[in-house]
């Protein structure tokens, strides 16, 4: 009876409202109406309690019941619970929290679904080479159709840190150095899990809550050190950083993640500008703001109080739920006590979890996302599989192609050689939480598979991934071992050679493995490994073909490589599918058609290196290398390997001069630049057409292009398209000296090409 009264007391509080739970997912009143009465019935340590996200550890089916959280729970001292995998183990413990606790209150069930659940689509860095919105928002849906089969309602993604530094593991997991394509990809993810009707958003049961992160500037840090230091201008901030955060408030994101590191000298997880200032006053978020893993305790050793202290402070500046340090269930009842916090904060805090799980529906019903039938029809299909792969396909860069080495010809014996040639448990790359390991093939057994009768496909492993044993096991974390080999670096060497002398081909798979990059994956050294490099030069030497098939989660420096091997595809980690993708590309049933999204220095001196930089008062002329007294180095020129926007195909493209609808945009108009493109190979295959545009006089310096605009279209072979961009006054703006968001009358250069030196140019007058 007394399970059979709590369920009824929610239903007869609306009932009492005069509303049906489906109807209050309708109205934002009528939400307000439930809170406030539900409310009303909490006592202060279960509005608490709604601010606290534990990890479960490894709930097993039937011991919920018995585990440490489930106190916890019946208590209302939970608010949600992330990483517990599986429906069955879900619904356990949501019948916990709505059949044992005093309110039946519904949990919130997050997980790290980064870039696909069990469907594993390519890193987020890989991703955001295919410059396809729709491509992405899709890959986001599929991943959100999995994980909400498999219970979970909330994700701790997208990950949209700007970045210009590839020391830095975690770039891999964001979208690149440009905040205006990260910005696109911020809402398409969004849309992609939350559903892309603003107005309808999280209504089914296959959307799920997403939280972008990390807020803010997290991809900053000094030195590239995951966790350090960030410390920039306001003008810095908002011209270069912060609009892709932004873009995912404006697609209607359900919540924000604090970063770990401090922002003006306030850790972000303690910063007031940072989550009310900014987020909410300025830029109107009404989600709910969680903590990073133990970032409210993390203050600590920040050096700025104890656990109460910090804990006080996170709250008061606009926090809401604490992950993991547990903080808030700890402390805030004797700040409340002592005056340190305002009842008034609290319930604002409480209110916004509350209203996150009646937005999912979750008073409505709280199994909503229980249905123990849906893993099986909706969980790694044969269609998420095939989307992936084409995805996985369209991610990939083509960097360097001599003498058409690529595509391979169906016949004769391949040889893929080097360490990251036959692991399976490497293809989904980083952060895979929910990834079926075993179930993926290797590049090895996928390329076996796809051309068994056609082209014999040989494998030996070449050399181990890094010839420090200590370094390889640093970087073959979480199960993605690579099975260090025990024999000698020349017995590895001279099997390969073997191997090689039989072959036709040599698919040389090396690079990084999954967790090289990654959190807490830096690196100060940015080339292939010792071992892998002899083993390059050694394959090289055999006179076959080599196609360097490059593994990695973040721009490498590969000045050598660049010299010496014929072709370089770089495939990052291209998720589950990743082995067919890769055979689909070399073997030229896909033309590649990915484009760089960060630059790839020639080395690690040159970090940060980006595109759209600043000119200085003594810039070096284009085409030079050095000239003294002039900004650059004496031991290398200051341009990258590959640019930001670069990507190589199987044909050519060729642009024709840019022509603008008129020469000057007024007050309220518009202007089209009109740029045809032609397919002038052999082969039909996709570009990214690239709109920069360089602000030539401002009232502060501007940097000498800015990404405006893109289309990928399709060309086959000999036929050409007409490629449209409308420039608006909007596309002109910046954030001046004074934070204003003006465009300010001038001259504008108009540049469009296939990467960011775009040669095209025309000149524009804004009145």
């Amino acid at each position: 009876m007394k399970v059979i009264f709590r369920k009824t007391s929610l239903l007869l509080l609306g009932a009492l409202m005069s509303i049906s739970a489906a109807q209050a997912q309708k109205s934002p009143l009528d939400m307000d109406r439930f809170i406030d009465a539900l409310m009303k019935k909490m006592t202060v340590e279960e509005k608490i309690g709604q601010l606290n996200l534990p990890v479960t550890g490894d709930i097993t089916t039937g011991q919920a019941k018995s585990s440490d959280v489930a106190t916890k729970i019946e208590k209302g001292m939970v608010g949600g619970l992330f990483n517990l995998k599986g429906v069955d183990r879900i619904l356990e413990v949501q019948k916990l929290a709505v059949e044992k606790s005093r309110l039946g209150i519904p949990l919130l069930f997050g997980m790290d679904v980064i870039h696909g659940y069990e469907t594993i689509f390519p890193i987020p860095l890989g991703l955001s080479c295919t410059w396809d919105m729709a491509a992405i928002q899709r890959s986001a849906r599929i991943a959100a159709i999995e994980a909400s089969a498999d219970g979970i309602s909330w994700t701790f993604s997208p990950m949209v840190d700007i970045s210009r530094d590839p020391r830095w593991g975690r770039v891999s997991e964001g979208s690149g150095e440009d905040p205006f394509l990260g910005g696109a990809i911020a809402q398409a993810m969004v849309y992609g899990y939350q559903g892309a009707n603003q107005e309808e958003q999280l209504r089914r049961n296959d959307e799920i809550m997403a939280c972008v992160k990390h807020f803010a500037l997290y991809g900053a840090g000094e030195a590239g050190r995951d966790y350090n230091t960030v410390d920039m201008s306001h003008n810095r901030m908002f011209n270069e950083y912060m609009y892709p955060y932004e873009a995912a408030v404006e697609a209607g994101v359900g919540s924000v993640m604090a970063s770990f590191n401090e922002v003006d000298g306030i850790p972000a997880t303690g910063n007031k500008w940072l989550m009310t200032d900014l987020l909410r006053d300025k830029w109107g978020f009404q989600g709910f703001v969680v903590t990073d893993f133990t970032g409210i305790s993390e203050m600590i050793e920040h050096g700025v109080g104890d656990l109460q202290t910090v804990s006080a402070l996170a709250l008061n500046a606009g926090v809401d739920m604490d992950m993991v340090s547990e903080g808030f269930v700890g402390t805030l009842m004797k700040s409340i006590k002592e005056g340190k916090v305002r009842m008034a904060t609290l319930n604002t805090a409480c209110r916004r979890i509350l209203e996150a799980k009646y937005k999912l529906g979750l008073f409505d019903n709280p199994y909503k996302y229980c249905d123990v039938n849906r893993p099986k029809r909706d969980i790694f299909t044969k269609e998420h599989r095939d989307e992936a792969r084409k995805i996985a396909a369209g991610s990939f860069v083509l960097l360097k192609n001599d003498a058409s080495v690529l595509p391979l010809k169906k016949q004769g014996t391949v040889a893929v050689i080097g360490p990251l040639g036959n692991s399976r448990s490497n293809m989904p790359g980083t952060w895979s939480v929910a990834a079926r390991l075993n179930d993926y093939p290797s590049l090895y057994e996928g390329l076996k598979e796809m051309m068994a009768g056609k082209v014999n496909i040989t494998y030996a492993k070449g050399s181990n991934l890094i010839g420090d044993a200590a370094y390889e096991e640093r970087a073959t974390m979480f199960g993605r071992s690579l099975n260090r080999d025990n024999r000698t670096d020349k017995e590895l060497l001279d099997e390969a050679l073997k191997v090689a002398a039989g072959a036709d081909v040599i698919v040389a798979a090396l690079g990084e493995s999954s967790e090289m990059s990654g959190e807490s994956s830096s690196r100060t050294e940015l080339g292939l490994p010792d071992v892998q490099h002899t083993l390059l030069e050694a394959l090289l030497k055999t006179g076959k073909p080599v196609v360097l098939t490059l593994f990695t989660g973040r721009p490498l420096t590969l000045n050598w490589e660049q010299e010496h091997v014929p072709a370089i595809l770089n495939v990052w980690f291209g998720g589950s599918e990743a082995a067919y993708a890769i055979g689909d590309v070399l073997f030229g049933d896909v033309n590649p058609s990915g484009k760089l999204t960060m630059t790839f220095p020639k080395n690690v001196g040159q970090i940060p290196l980006f595109y759209n930089h600043k000119n200085t008062g003594r810039p070096l002329a284009e085409g030079k290398w050095f000239e003294k007294f002039r900004s650059n180095y004496l031991d290398v020129d200051n341009e990258p390997l590959y640019p930001f926007g670069y990507g190589l195909s199987y044909t050519t493209f060729q642009y024709s001069d840019i022509a603008l609808s008129m020469p000057t945009l007024g007050k309220d108009g518009s202007v089209t630049a009109v740029v045809t493109v032609t397919n002038t190979g052999k082969h039909d295959g996709a570009e990214v057409v690239q709109l920069y545009i360089r602000d030539l006089v401002g009232s502060i310096t501007r940097p000498v292009r800015e990404l405006k605009g893109f289309n990928k279209i399709f060309l086959r072979a000999g036929e050409s398209k007409t490629v449209f961009f409308k420039i608006t006054r909007d596309l002109l703006r910046f954030y001046d000296y004074e934070l204003n968001y003006v465009a300010e009358p001038g001259d504008f250069d108009i540049m469009i090409g296939g990467s960011s030196q775009a040669v095209k140019t025309a000149r524009l007058t804004l009145k």
